[in-house]
């Protein structure tokens, strides 16, 4: 009876996680970037941040909601390539099952030789929040993860 006790506790009990994938765009010269983030912690980080009280899947004002997930991610996700800081602008976002995926793209960047990518998104929300991050560019693909509170992680490309 323990066993199945523990195994339900382990079964619903949250996890904290989100995935980055951060790609370069041969034929557009730009790096796009798609996030998946629960949409609830997402609406709980926002509201905290900008005191609004918001509904991602049923919004009011969808273009104000979209200002404000713009200004979440981008103080809370961006990337410095090849010693430059690269804005992001955000592109929109689609709700998939209870996660929001996120759509931001950088100007021009010929090509990435070092890369470092700031991301504490959900790190005031959650101290076991885990934020993945996949990383295509040129025929490279790399991977890693950032544990709250680490929240940068440097890549080198040849």
């Amino acid at each position: 009876m323990l066993k199945i006790l523990s195994l339900l506790f382990v079964f619903f009990h949250p996890f904290y996680v989100s995935v980055t994938e951060i790609r370069q765009n041969p034929e557009s010269k730009t790096i796009q970037i798609s996030t998946k983030i629960f949409f609830d912690d997402l609406e709980k980080a926002i509201k905290e941040e900008s005191s609004q009280d918001i509904n991602i899947l049923k919004p009011t004002d969808k273009a104000a909601l979209e200002k404000l997930i713009a200004a979440y991610l981008q103080k809370h996700l961006y990337m410095v390539v090849n010693g430059k800081t690269m804005p992001a602008n955000f592109l929109g976002f689609e709700i998939e099952e209870d996660a929001a995926w996120c759509y931001l793209e950088t100007e021009k960047v010929a090509k990435i030789n070092k890369l470092e990518v700031f991301n504490d998104v959900l790190f005031k929300q959650h101290d076991s929040q885990v934020n993945i991050l996949n990383v295509l560019a040129g025929d490279t693909k790399t991977s890693t993860k950032l544990d709250n509170p680490k929240n940068r992680a440097f890549f080198s490309f040849k």
